[in-house]
């Protein structure tokens, strides 16, 4: 799998930033409240974050735009089975 960039530069920049603020503020009430997981969980999330805008590579938008790729590649040469699949079933024809 070969993994390209595919968030800009100013997106990047902005889940940094917001990564950033999200990953402070759960570690701070993490220290407060060391037993509720939910702070945990939100920081793991803030440190995904700044990771993919470091990396400027975020797997859901690959997800999407494979995809839409998919849905275009079906709209140029649909198959016959799926037309067939898609037609309902008419005995008179038989």
């Amino acid at each position: 799998m070969k993994i390209t960039p595919n968030i800009g530069i100013l997106s990047a920049l902005l889940r940094i930033t917001c990564g950033l603020t999200i990953l402070s503020w759960s570690t701070a009430k993490l220290v407060k409240f060391p037993w509720r997981d939910s702070y945990l969980v939100a920081s793991m999330l803030g440190a995904m974050k700044v990771a993919e805008g470091i990396v400027r590579y975020c797997p859901i938008v690959a997800l999407y735009d494979k995809g839409q790729e998919m849905m275009h590649e079906r709209k140029e040469n649909p198959d016959e089975n799926s037309i067939q699949q898609m037609l309902p079933h008419n005995p008179i024809n038989e």
